[in-house]
């Protein structure tokens, strides 16, 4: 062998003891790892907040919808929006209403975070996470309840969740009977000055603190966009572009949804599937797990779907809320040979791996 051959083989060893990520990789992980972090602290927080809130609210029904969403039909959130922007960048991830049909709703912020770290990172997360939830007022002056989640997702070990709820008596929209929204109607969009209105001090207002505040005058008119922005979640993942649009007002979005949408972006209302005996009609797509093949379906059921397009909110609510302790139990539907979760409003998840083809 000549020097020159094991000269290079020495560096070809070297160079693999020395083997590691370089720069744009442990980018690219750092980034997917963060992503995973703020995706499963959101998802598992969320989780959560529904089970938590159903048990203390049983008579009641409990939806999440985002909370810059909802918040758009009332206020300009940044400068991008129409109006007088509110101006500051803290606010909740969500909102979960826990409603009645004919009732007031009780409204909860909910802002959540996730980390790969310890308690250590948590409670940093739970401390920052307090100044989002607090963006939001409902009624008087810090008397709004608020969930705050840091989910701990640690390499090894089990996976923690830290909840606090904040104390509070407001958040209940409550409002003369007579002034009760038509929630079948489209909304109006309003223009609410931004700021929350602190009590005043030797009979002298202070000035309004960043934020927003939904006040008694605005109760009935929030419980109307609360209602209107799930609905629009419900048909934006049942891949119905068409029935979203009623739904929402123009700073809302609404335009996203309204004409073509890119094939990479969207998804189209075609597929219907009978799953644990219930006909369901929504959209499907397929994804790919390394090199398995993988269907997902996400629906509503077919009837309380038809009050929907049909923009029967009203009448979807009620059936919804009378259904919500009806749906089966089971997470696995042998005909469609994959697990399946039904949500008590009526929405449903199927997995199912689909069978390889011969190259």
């Amino acid at each position: 062998m000549s020097g020159a051959t094991r000269s290079a083989r020495h560096r070809s060893s070297r160079s693999s003891r020395r083997a590691a990520l370089s720069a744009e990789g442990r980018d690219t992980a750092d980034y997917y790892k963060a992503l995973q972090s703020d995706e499963l602290g959101v998802g598992f927080a969320l989780a959560v907040a529904k089970h938590v809130l159903a048990r203390r609210y049983p008579d009641h029904s409990v939806s999440i919808v985002p909370a810059d969403a909802a918040l758009r039909a009332g206020f300009a959130v940044t400068g991008r929006d129409s109006g007088v922007p509110v101006g500051y960048r803290c606010r909740p991830q969500y909102l979960a209403e826990v409603w009645k049909p004919g009732r007031p709703s009780r409204v909860f912020p909910i802002a959540c975070k996730g980390n790969h770290s310890g308690a250590s990172a948590s409670h940093t997360q739970l401390a920052s996470a307090s100044v989002h939830a607090d963006a939001v007022h409902i009624g008087g002056w810090t008397d709004t309840a608020a969930l705050i989640f840091s989910t701990e997702l640690p390499v090894d070990g089990p996976m923690t969740v830290h909840l606090l709820h904040t104390p509070g008596n407001g958040g209940t929209l409550t409002h003369p009977v007579g002034e009760a929204r038509d929630l079948d109607k489209e909304l109006d969009q309003d223009n609410i000055f931004p700021g929350i209105l602190p009590p005043a001090q030797d009979g002298r207002t202070p000035e309004p603190v960043p934020g927003f505040h939904i006040q008694a005058n605005h109760f009935a008119w929030f419980q109307h966009p609360l209602a209107r922005t799930g609905a629009a979640g419900l048909t934006a993942f049942a891949g119905d572009a068409a029935a979203t649009v009623p739904y929402l007002t123009g700073r809302q979005g609404r335009k996203r949804y309204e004409g073509i949408s890119h094939a990479a972006i969207g998804s189209v209302q075609d597929a219907d599937h009978e799953l644990l005996g219930i006909p369901f009609v929504g959209t499907d797509h397929v994804l790919r797990l390394n090199r398995t093949r993988v269907e997902a379906f996400s629906g509503i059921a077919e009837d309380l779907f038809e009050h929907l397009v049909e923009r029967r909110l009203t009448r979807y609510r009620k059936e919804a809320h009378a259904r919500r302790s009806s749906w089966p139990n089971a997470t696995w539907d042998d005909d469609w040979d994959g697990p399946v979760s039904i949500h008590p409003d009526g929405s449903v998840l199927a997995l199912r791996v689909l069978p390889g083809r011969d190259c």
